[in-house]
């Protein structure tokens, strides 16, 4: 839903209460940081928010997809935020850490700027969405970038290609090399909760291309992540039905085989008041 008010795009309620959450998540890890800024950048820009908004309308009135728009830009990001605060929290060192090209948070900021503009692509439409996503982004981030790294040309850099590593692979389709690219895969097919399906449902009047998706996405009613027993990271998805098994093993598990992250996440499933199914 776009609102206006003289002529401004302003935020659903949920949008902005993903925003608060975020912010409050990041703040946590470094109060006033580089990625507690660079995501109000992010959050606070109009023409993200602008391009966001016609992302969703291609995808749900136009071609009858779920979700692609601000509220799943923000729970996508919500949730790469938190998995990278548990493999933080192992002691699992990012891959510009290992590399020697920035800290922690340089990774955080790649991985907020990523999942804030994978789908933008959706925009242009379904076919090639990260690419076109990719090309939509660039000048974004090289608006936004200077406002975190003043002067520092080579971190702006680093920072815009590792998030641009993320974009482009976040379909699971394409191979991608850096652990913060893999999160943001993962990240992007853990959301699936029914919230997702519901506009797309409503406005659906017969048959069209990807209501299994809709359906199926319609079945989940919680999805978690929190840390695991055995790995860093336990994915835990809670179905009302077994349609929604459709999401967790061609949209999740794929995802997931062909991240980065894959040693580090347990992933469960279950149909309410059944035994859970371990995946991973």
């Amino acid at each position: 839903m776009l609102y206006y008010q003289k002529g401004i795009i302003m935020r659903s309620p949920k949008e902005l209460s993903l925003d608060t959450k975020l912010i409050e998540t990041l703040e946590t890890f470094n109060p006033g940081g580089k990625a507690v800024k660079g995501a109000k950048l992010l959050l606070e820009d109009e023409e993200i928010q602008a391009t966001q908004e016609y992302a969703n309308n291609v995808s749900i009135v136009r071609l009858g997809y779920n979700d692609h728009g601000p509220v799943h830009m923000r729970t996508v990001t919500l949730n790469a935020v938190i998995m990278m605060g548990l493999l933080r929290q192992a002691g699992i060192k990012t891959s510009l850490e290992n590399e020697d090209c920035g800290d922690f948070e340089d990774s955080l900021t790649a991985v907020i700027f990523a999942a804030m503009l994978h789908d933008l692509g959706m925009s242009v439409g379904r076919q090639d969405h990260e690419l076109h996503s990719m090309y939509l982004a660039c000048p974004i981030m090289s608006r936004l970038l200077p406002q975190v790294y003043a002067g520092n040309i080579q971190k702006q850099a680093i920072i815009r290609s590792l998030a641009l590593e993320g974009i482009s692979g976040h379909m699971g389709t394409r191979t991608i090399h850096s652990l913060e690219a893999g999160v943001l895969q993962v990240a992007d097919g853990v959301d699936m909760k029914k919230g997702r399906a519901r506009i797309s449902i409503a406005l659906s009047q017969s048959p069209r291309v990807g209501n299994i998706h809709q359906y199926s996405a319609n079945s989940i009613e919680e999805v978690r992540i929190d840390r695991g027993d055995e790995k860093p990271i336990r994915i835990e998805v809670v179905m009302s039905s077994e349609v929604g098994l459709f999401q967790v093993e061609e949209v999740l598990l794929a995802k997931i085989a062909a991240s980065t992250a894959k040693p580090h996440i347990e992933l469960y499933a279950q149909v309410q008041d059944e035994a859970p199914k371990r995946y991973l």
